[in-house]
């Protein structure tokens, strides 16, 4: 035994014996011994959710629950035995001693132990989870390591130890070779890591999207080890609230591996654990008391694909998509353990780095809009001051790419939007019931169609955010006339839409136009384009080679406006511009008067006699087979 232990023994023998009890003796006593030890040794308190803890005195600031596996009551157990001679207290003393101890815990100010990280003035601690209670803080000036914590830690059976931070190369870079996405993708990822370790902020659910073989489930693994290390840090989807709650409660950072549907409940549970939330449950062997378990958590997830997601879980993701990974590249999974334990100190000491200048630039960062998660917003906007990077711009994509997946996987939705569109500038004014009745229903109805008006304005109410995203506007402000007063439901899509809508429409009908115009390949025949997939020629009246008249007038013009193709001109073209394909729209500058239709058959080829094609707005028609000028 050594001397720290001798002197530890014998101080327990004192406050035993201080307490009025022989140390040999047995019985209702041990639970005074037990009590006595715990007031000597621990600060008792409770924490603001009702749950009562032990903080050692003069040891690592790590709260201690009083009942648990490593709680204060294994403890005391450990130190009386020590203290008597292998002698163990009963079940009963113990009882007897944590009933005790929590009214004492009950009278004391109430105190707020942190998981992993805490906020510490205008730093950050990140505990690392070691027995001795060692730290690292993070400021505006930089970051060091700390042999205790200045605020006060809880640790879980869930947590493992971070290793001490070490500065040794650039650790974003090693990072870098480890990660299987692009470099946009990869400074998102930079940035949601710098921002996990600032507590008071809702963090969005970064999400690994991939096929099979793109390395989802290890990528999310390394990332959430990087901040709160985990015996199990991929964890399947829990099958109900408290599971849920156990799991959130006990670790700062985790991931749902491999989710392919999020049920409702799961979909609100996590909305609540990323802006905060608190779980009420009966305490164990009581009918009318209750624990409450409060918490706000980085989360992570891995998906192929998880369906309809609601509209409020899209919009707090952050989606980062994986590329395959050729076989000839892919490690195996020792390979890349190895290089990760190897990086693992020099990532968090870059991240630290990183950490401590967006710590310093952030109070005077200033967004001139707002998005949803706008407080992670704007470590995002003080990642890009620090780096020169654009995620701010990226993330706001990416919340526009996951609203569009949302709709496009409500039926109703779209019904909705197609609805609105055809309406125009002026919009839609109708109550639920007339908006089930006009929107387009389909034959076979979907799961999620709303069945009658109640759900269907709580179905247009819980759309709202995502069809004001893609530029639709839903106003439920107004009530009908009397004597029903029902709700009125204002449907207008912005300016920018129609006009966005418009240009697409111009857009697909140019396209057709071109694809009208495009030459076909010859048939089986080996003929060339006839008047049946080219237009009528017949109906066509043929241009004249001169520019003396026909239906092309002078189509000479001025040499000067344009630079056709040098090309030798046969001489049958009396000197007109023969060009090629490419230069199509160099025609465009001649002055033409009553231009043919795009892609009409004009007239013969004058070599090969086959029907020629005009290319262009105003471009010369040409044979599509020899290319020669009617």
């Amino acid at each position: 035994m050594s001397d720290d232990e001798k002197t530890s023994k014998k101080r327990a023998e004192q406050i035993v014996k201080d307490a009025g009890a022989d140390p040999k003796e047995r019985g209702p006593s041990q639970a005074s011994q037990l009590v006595a030890l715990a007031r000597e040794r621990y600060e008792l308190f409770m924490s603001e959710d009702g749950r009562p803890y032990g903080v050692k005195k003069n040891g690592a600031n790590i709260a201690l629950p009083l009942r648990g596996k490593a709680g204060l009551r294994s403890q005391l157990a450990h130190i009386y035995t020590d203290a008597n001679g292998g002698s163990v207290p009963s079940q009963s003393a113990l009882a007897d001693a944590m009933t005790v101890l929590e009214g004492v815990a009950a009278s004391a100010d109430p105190r707020v132990p942190h998981v992993r990280v805490a906020r510490h003035g205008h730093g950050v601690v990140v505990d690392l989870a070691t027995a001795e209670g060692r730290c690292v803080v993070v400021t505006p000036d930089g970051w060091e390591r700390a042999a205790r914590s200045p605020v006060l830690f809880r640790r879980s059976g869930a947590m493992k130890p971070l290793p001490e931070p070490v500065s040794d190369g650039d650790g974003l870079a090693k990072l870098r070779d480890l990660m299987n996405m692009s470099e946009e993708g990869f400074h998102l990822l930079v940035a949601w890591l710098v921002a996990a370790f600032i507590p008071d902020l809702p963090h969005p659910i970064l999400t690994f999207r991939g096929e099979q073989g793109t390395g989802k489930s290890k990528g999310a693994a390394m990332v959430i080890g990087i901040v709160d290390p985990s015996g199990a840090p991929k964890r399947t989807a829990p099958r109900d609230v408290k599971a849920w709650a156990t799991q959130a409660f006990n670790s700062w950072a985790l991931c749902l591996d491999n989710v392919s549907v999020i049920s409702d409940w799961l979909s609100d549970a996590l909305c609540r654990a990323v802006t905060g939330d608190g779980i009420v449950d009966r305490a164990l062997y009581t009918d009318d008391d209750v624990v409450v378990l409060e918490f706000r958590r980085v989360l992570a997830m891995t998906t192929i694909d998880a369906g309809a997601l609601a509209g409020d879980l899209a919009e707090r993701l952050l989606t980062i998509e994986l590329h395959l990974i050729p076989d000839h590249k892919r490690r195996e999974e020792a390979e890349l353990d190895a290089a990760y334990a190897e990086a693992h100190a020099s990532i968090l000491a870059s991240l630290f780095d990183l950490l401590a200048q967006v710590l310093k630039v952030l109070p005077d960062v200033r967004l001139t809009e707002r998005p949803r998660m706008a407080d992670f917003a704007r470590v995002l906007a003080a990642v890009d001051q620090v780096k020169g990077w654009k995620t701010l711009d990226s993330y706001k994509a990416s919340a526009r790419d996951a609203v569009a997946d949302v709709l496009d996987g409500e039926p109703f939705a779209q019904a909705v939007v197609e609805l609105v569109d055809r309406a125009g500038a002026e919009g839609l004014t109708l109550t639920a019931t007339e908006l089930l009745e006009r929107v387009p229903t389909p034959e076979r109805l979907p799961k999620k169609w709303p069945k009658d008006s109640t759900r269907a304005g709580g179905q247009l109410k819980r759309l709202a955010p995502a069809l004001r995203t893609i530029g639709i506007e839903v106003d439920d402000s107004k009530r009908g006339p009397k004597p029903k007063k029902q709700r009125l439901y204002m449907l207008t899509a912005t300016e920018e839409r129609r006009s966005a809508q418009a240009e697409e429409r111009q857009k697909a009908e140019a396209e057709r136009r071109y694809e009208t115009a495009s030459p076909a390949s010859p048939n089986s025949s080996g003929s060339a384009v006839t008047s049946g997939n080219r237009g009528d020629a017949a109906g066509g009246t043929l241009a004249t080679p001169h520019g003396s008249g026909g239906t092309l007038g002078n189509a000479e013009g001025d040499a000067g406006l344009f630079a056709a193709s040098p090309q030798e001109t046969p001489s049958d073209l009396h000197g007109y511009g023969e060009g090629d394909a490419g230069t199509a729209g160099d025609a465009e500058m001649q002055p033409l008067s009553n231009v043919a239709t795009l892609g009409q058959s004009i007239g013969p080829c004058i070599q090969c006699r086959k029907p020629t094609i005009r290319y262009g707005a105003q471009g010369n028609p040409r044979c599509p087979d020899c290319r020669k000028a009617a």
